[in-house]
């Protein structure tokens, strides 16, 4: 098993939800300029015609905002606003009960939406198109189907992985929206004002020191700023300056790209054991007892993103980026392949 430091992982942990550092409204959400015109549009539009906006999809890595951005819709349109995931509605009723309840207008959000058990998602279908509930009550021949009309209502889904999305209900989502890496200065300007709000006095080189190696991800920045609070609290005057910020990660095992001990355990793997690839994933996977699914969720988007590793039909590849950051001196082929 990878031994990786829980700060650094984009999924949800259960200091994340504090409101305090939340963005109420697509005016104090830094970030995502494309995506949040076009919403603004989109939430401005329903609002003048009184109808349920259109359902939207989020998708890209974990923790850049999806849920953020679907509570900020039901807030910008005035409605109540649901949450549910993908593997908790396990049966039909389990999804008519949270439909039938809805208000005109309202916003349900599902997480994890490619993880909808197949007859749920079924049943799904005449719900997103004419706001209608088919439901089968009884079995066998005594078995009969009950049509329920539902209120207008906006579904907002959100997946890690769009690939998974059947393309039927890929289809049924009007509004689709990719969720890009945050860049360093709109990290800077995230990390700023949340010092702000945690009432610790932030220099610009300290909260660009976090925003560099927050991994392009405001929740890890959120993360790693609260741990160089800490340091500031206890070891210095409260403020936060480069040297403290630099100290403080660098002692939480986050290097100079973000990179944690998982991150350079897959790169050195690679390098040392394979001499810099390529390598086939399931390989990896066994190397590093690590499933599947978490290497290419997890691990690899940054390093891709990074520029550290690539993708190839014949398997994982190290970049000259990588071999630099190791400090290690490429074979020929790869430095020649690089170069």
């Amino acid at each position: 098993m990878i031994d990786a430091d829980p700060a650094l992982r984009p999924d949800p942990l259960p200091g994340d939800n504090d409101r305090a550092l939340r963005p109420q409204g697509l005016s104090e959400f830094i970030g995502q300029a494309e995506a949040r015109a076009n919403l603004r549009i989109f939430i401005e539009s329903a609002r003048r015609r009184n109808e349920a906006m259109d359902h939207t999809l989020f998708h890209g890595p974990p923790g850049l905002g999806k849920t953020t951005l679907a509570q900020i819709i039901a807030r910008e349109l005035g409605v109540n606003f649901r949450m549910t995931s993908g593997p908790v509605l396990a049966k039909a009723g389990d999804l008519a009960a949270i439909l039938t309840n809805l208000e005109a207008r309202d916003v349900l959000f599902i997480d994890e939406i490619h993880r909808l058990n197949p007859a749920v998602e079924e049943v799904l279908y005449p719900a997103l198109e004419d706001f209608e509930l088919d439901l089968v009550i009884g079995e066998g021949p005594a078995a009969r189907t009950v049509r329920i009309e539902l209120q207008p209502f906006t579904l907002v889904g959100a997946t890690t992985r769009m690939g998974l999305l059947t393309t039927p209900l890929r289809d049924r989502f009007g509004i689709p929206t990719r969720l890009q890496f945050y860049t360093i200065d709109e990290l800077f300007e995230i990390v700023s004002r949340n010092a702000r709000k945690l009432g610790a006095p932030a220099e610009d080189e300290g909260a660009r020191e976090i925003a560099r190696r927050a991994r392009g991800t405001p929740r890890i920045a959120g993360r790693l700023l609260r741990r160089v609070v800490d340091f500031a609290v206890v070891e210095g005057d409260g403020t936060i300056t480069r040297e403290l910020a630099d100290n403080a990660l660098t002692r939480l095992g986050v290097d100079q790209l973000g990179l944690d001990g998982a991150d350079r355990r897959y790169l050195r793997l690679v390098a040392e054991n394979y001499g810099g690839g390529p390598v086939g994933i399931e390989t990896m996977s066994a190397a590093l007892s690590e499933s599947r699914d978490a290497l290419e969720e997890v691990i690899e988007p940054y390093l891709l993103q990074q520029g550290l590793i690539q993708r190839t039909p014949r398997g994982r590849m190290l970049a000259q980026k990588a071999w630099r950051h190791l400090g290690l001196a490429p074979p020929k082929s790869a430095n020649d392949l690089f170069s």
